[in-house]
């Protein structure tokens, strides 16, 4: 494996066709897999109401990925809190953490993870979806943790926290994890473009916590590994269409590389999904290590999660395997 740590965010994605328990059968193979290559973390990330992602219920999913294997690292990336009461959270992952401990990582986001109708029905309220009430809600959830939240105690809960980071996409949450003294994950795989920003607003605001005593920056990044570039790509075509089909308010599962080469793209929509390509890590082995070094000199990013949404699940597992194989990170500096 590389000298920068390297771990996995899979979103245990449903091929067209295909049961939704295909798609996480084949989320525990890979985690299995990962963790014999020497993967330090497996996340799952919390989605709703699309069609494409299996992973709508992070903690039932990461309970069996951590029954499943038995010493990589499984956790959220993420739980999006506005969707549930931080009581719930804190008792769900300090049951995971004394079931599994030093294994569980629980990382938070502030979006709700899907369109405002359907958060509406997860929560039955608008109350805690702004981003004014996610750090008092935040505040709460390490109280339960650490058992300064008042007369509510978190059982299990206080005594049992996991590793927790705070995962963002902006400048918003960088800032609030550098306040709070939390590892921060920023989401490169989504908005690129405000990466390096974000990570430097992190790293300037960063106060000393009980938990670091320095920054802990991780970066995600789709990361699609083949035997050459042009077959990388391929693989990577229906993750593009996918997104580029949820931007349109039309999710739809993901369909086979042949079906997303011979979709009749306008020139709009092709360009933006080959723009999703662009800044990401998609090639041969060679082409991917060139890439993500190039992201981590930019960065200074103390560890990556490559996230590889590809239709079989065969090729997500021999792009993993290319990766810790074949491909060299080194660490910033």
């Amino acid at each position: 494996m590389s000298d920068l740590p390297l771990s996995v965010l899979d979103l245990a994605p449903v091929a067209k066709g295909a049961p939704v328990g295909a798609a996480l059968a084949h989320t525990t193979e890979l985690a299995r897999r990962t963790e014999e290559l020497g993967y330090q973390r497996f996340w799952v990330a919390e989605h709703h109401n699309m069609p494409a992602i299996a992973s709508s219920a992070p903690a039932v999913l990461i309970a069996h990925l951590a029954a499943a294997t038995s010493r990589i690292r499984v956790g959220s990336g993420g739980v999006m809190l506005p969707n549930h009461p931080a009581l719930v959270v804190a008792e769900q992952f300090g049951t995971l953490e004394a079931l599994h401990p030093g294994r569980i990582d629980l990382g938070i986001g502030r979006a709700p993870g899907t369109d405002q109708r359907t958060a509406l029905a997860l929560r039955r309220t608008m109350a805690g979806l702004s981003a004014e009430a996610f750090p008092d809600e935040l505040t709460d959830l390490i109280g339960y943790f650490t058992g300064t939240d008042g007369p509510i105690t978190a059982n299990p809960g206080r005594g049992d926290m996991p590793q927790l980071w705070l995962l963002g996409s902006s400048g918003f949450s960088a800032q609030l994890a550098g306040l709070l003294g939390l590892p921060f994950s920023f989401a490169h795989h989504i908005n690129p473009v405000n990466t390096v920003p974000a990570l430097e607003l992190y790293r300037e605001r960063f106060q000393p916590s009980p938990w670091l005593d320095r920054p802990l920056a991780m970066v995600a990044v789709n990361a699609v590994c083949a035997e050459d570039d042009e077959h990388a790509r391929w693989l990577a075509g229906p993750a593009a269409l996918t997104f580029l089909k949820l931007r349109e308010g039309k999710p739809e599962p993901m369909v086979s590389p042949a079906a997303a080469a011979a979709y009749p793209y306008t020139d709009a929509e092709r360009e933006f999904a080959m723009a999703r390509l662009t800044s990401q890590a998609v090639g041969s082995p060679e082409t991917v290590q060139r890439q993500l070094n190039e992201l981590v000199a930019r960065t200074g990013a103390d560890e990556l999660m490559l996230t590889t949404m590809v239709y079989d699940v065969a090729e997500r597992v021999r792009s993993f395997e290319l990766v810790a194989e074949k491909v060299s990170v080194t660490r910033a500096g």
